[in-house]
Order: structure tokens, then C-alpha cells, then sequence
């Protein structure tokens, strides 16, 4: 007798804890009553120990697992601008957010359990296999328990997996992907998507064809892991309610990849 199916289930994540004292970004209460996981800034490209600890506690009562979002030193650019590093000092970095994050996260009570990294230096780590592997290397220093969360079919996913490490592969909700699977620079139209419904069903499609949805709709193979929907946009908390509901209503659950006991 053939075995059912298991249901197909899928992380829903986004990045928070973006707000640098008196200066606010986002919406973070409200999209953590719905995705699965919260990527927390470590405080270079924004957060501070008051926002860190306020994220992780809120977090914890949602019942919403954390990962540590570091990035570049550059709260001025949001750390969206590439910044000149050699592999050693991205190391050193991302080694010291890291450790930031998981302090405070265990002062909230919670526990830090995957490493996402953010903007300029997360589209390296898929483009950029020296970046990819500093990251990685990183990770594996701090805590080699920790789940890398890697942009699907970039270096740091390839280059993790080769390490041994717990790899998740991550697609973008809201952002438009090249024919080769890349982002599309957001200096170009169309890189962002706002419409909830429209990123919704490409979420669905993706989704359930395991696989990226280019700008010509050419799908190109991939694990999927968990879906990423941006909490800086001005439709983020309705583009994420929307992508749960038609993930949910097409009977694909929503649960968090690596949830902190």
C-alpha cells in the first residue's frame, strides 16, 4: 500500500528589528502575527540592544523562531550599499553580530537557531563565492548548530551544504529575479514587487513547483525552504497576510524551519 503524502509545508521570514533608537521601520508587531521567522538586525545596518531585546521578547511570545540578520556596517545606506571588506574582516563581522544576537536574544529568553545575512552582503554571498564562503565560515565558528538561510541557488547555499552545515534555501516574495536567478538590482523598475496579491500567487507558483520564477516566468529549479517578505515596504503587512492566506488555502502549511525549544 502506497504511503500518503506528507503536506507540503513551507517558513515564512522576515527581516525586523530594523529601528535604530528614537527612529522607527516597520511594522514588526504585526507581520510577527504572521510569518514563522524573524531575521533580527544585529544593530550595523540598524537595531540597537533596547530594539534587539524588545524583537526577540516579542518574538517569543508570538511563538516566532529567530535567526541573526548581520550586514554591513552602514546604517546610513540601511546596509544596502557594498562596502569594501576582505574575506577576513566579513568573517570577523559576521562573527560579532552573530554574538551580539545570540546574547540578547538569550537576556529575552529566546534563543537564536539560523543566520540570514541582510541587503548588500546577503546578494554577495549569492553572486560572490569568497563572500559566501567568509559568511559561511563564520557561522560555522560561532556555532556550527546554527541554520544558514541562503538565497536559493547562489554560492553560500552550495558552498554551506559543502561544509556539512544545515542549509534552508530562501526565495523573496517581494522581489523580481533575473533569467539567471538573480535579484534584480532595486536601481531597476520592477525589482520590487508591492502588489500583495500579485506576490502572492508568484509565492503559490514557486512554491509548489519548487522552484525560482524569473522576470519572463521561466521557472528554474530549486529547493524552497522559506519565503522572505520584507518588513521595510509600504504593502509588507499586507503582502505578508496574503502570501500565509494563499499558501494556506492552497494547502501548504507555514511553520518555522528550526523553532527554538
Amino acid at each position: 500500500m502506497s504511503q500518503p503524502m506528507r503536506p507540503l509545508s513551507v517558513d515564512l521570514n522576515s527581516d525586523m528589528g530594523e529601528a535604530f533608537g528614537a527612529y522607527r521601520m516597520g511594522d514588526d508587531a504585526a507581520i510577527l502575527d504572521i510569518v514563522s521567522s524573524a531575521n533580527v538586525a544585529c544593530g550595523f545596518h540598524g537595531g540597537d540592544p533596547d530594539v534587539m531585546a524588545g524583537t526577540f521578547t516579542l518574538a517569543l511570545e508570538k511563538g516566532v523562531a529567530i535567526g541573526a540578520h548581520p550586514g554591513y556596517r552602514d546604517l546610513w545606506g540601511f546596509g544596502r550599499r557594498v562596502l569594501p571588506h576582505t574575506a577576513a574582516e566579513i568573517e570577523r563581522l559576521v562573527a560579532y553580530q552573530i554574538g551580539a544576537a545570540q546574547a540578547l536574544a538569550t537576556y529575552a529568553g529566546h534563543r537564536i537557531t539560523f543566520v540570514k545575512a541582510h541587503g548588500a552582503l546577503g546578494n554577495l554571498t549569492q553572486s560572490d563565492p569568497e563572500v559566501a564562503g567568509a559568511v559561511t565560515r563564520a557561522i560555522r565558528a560561532v556555532d556550527p548548530s546554527l541554520v544558514c538561510l541562503a538565497i536559493a541557488l547562489g554560492h553560500q547555499d552550495r558552498l554551506a551544504r559543502e561544509a556539512g552545515m544545515s542549509v534552508k534555501s530562501e526565495i523573496f516574495a517581494d522581489r523580481a529575479y533575473t533569467e539567471e536567478g538573480l535579484l534584480v538590482s532595486r536601481k531597476l523598475p520592477g525589482a520590487v514587487i508591492h502588489d500583495p496579491g500579485v506576490a502572492a500567487d508568484r509565492v503559490v507558483r514557486m512554491v509548489r513547483a519548487g522552484a525560482i520564477e524569473t522576470i519572463s516566468g521561466t521557472m528554474l529549479p530549486t529547493p524552497v525552504d522559506s519565503v522572505c517578505v520584507h518588513s521595510d515596504t509600504p504593502t509588507a503587512v499586507r503582502i505578508a497576510a496574503s502570501v500565509r492566506q494563499k499558501l494556506e488555502a492552497d494547502g501548504v502549511a507555514v511553520r518555522a524551519f528550526a523553532p527554538a525549544p
